[in-house]
């Protein structure tokens, strides 16, 4: 992969707002109480070798899926997706491919917010 370099955080953060921006209204609507967080790299890693692929961790989603929810429930605070900047930074050779990326990620997580298996992402 090319490295072509990398987005200042507020940019990287303008696109994530533009992507939740375009999702369809009906799909927005149901989403209540999530943020959307940017962290340079997972918890786990320290840093992101140039042209690694591999199985690097996007984005990962934090809370109690939708269908797991119970009005008895107590509150335990917002759910939160976190994105890796700098992982999907590493994976895209453009910043088009970035914007793609976000959206596939921000879609991914939201799938796990909503409830989805990773197997019934895949088939998505």
């Amino acid at each position: 992969m090319i490295q072509w370099g990398t987005m200042k955080r507020e940019h990287f953060v303008k696109v994530v707002e533009e992507t939740l921006d375009t999702l369809p209204e009906e799909f927005r609507s149901r989403i209540q109480n999530v943020a959307v967080l940017v962290e340079d790299l997972p918890p786990n890693q320290r840093s992101v070798k140039p042209g690694q692929r591999g199985r690097l961790l996007l984005g990962i989603f934090h809370g109690v899926p939708t269908t797991k929810k119970s009005i008895f429930d107590l509150p335990s605070g917002p759910d939160h997706i976190v994105l890796y900047q700098k992982n999907i930074e590493a994976v895209c050779s453009s910043e088009a491919e970035v914007r793609e990326q976000i959206r596939l990620t921000v879609i991914h997580e939201l799938g796990h917010y909503f409830g989805m298996t990773e197997e019934q992402l895949s088939d998505v």
